[in-house]
């Protein structure tokens, strides 16, 4: 399922809950609907940027792969590119900017509204 944020102050965001899920339980807000307030924007960008800066210094393990690699099967596919894994960092980016800037614009971030 898909969770799309709304602000003023930046595009939509959407992600899939399951990805959104470590944002929103970090922010302590539930997935189905909520908001962060401008006021709690500020807040919410360095414990971000915490999660983010945590999450580069432990790379991927091997049970992340050993997961790929169950999901893909075990023989080699030339017609298809290599699997890549997408760090929690690059998934948080695009909500990183938008509660920067609804930090910096004084809007709120919405969602399942």
């Amino acid at each position: 399922m898909l969770i799309t944020f709304k602000s003023k102050a930046y595009p939509e965001v959407m992600m899939y809950q399951e990805h959104a899920k470590r944002i929103l339980d970090l922010l302590h807000k539930e997935p189905e609907m909520g908001v962060i307030t401008s006021e709690e924007a500020g807040r919410a960008v360095q414990l971000l940027e915490h999660e983010i800066d945590e999450s580069r210094k432990h790379p991927s393990t091997d049970e992340v792969e050993q997961d790929i690699k169950a999901h893909s099967g075990d023989e080699e596919d030339p017609d298809h590119e290599q699997k890549e894994v997408v760090s929690f960092a690059t998934r948080a980016y695009p909500m990183l900017e938008m509660l920067r800037a609804a930090r910096d614009q004084h809007c709120d971030i919405l969602w399942g509204v």
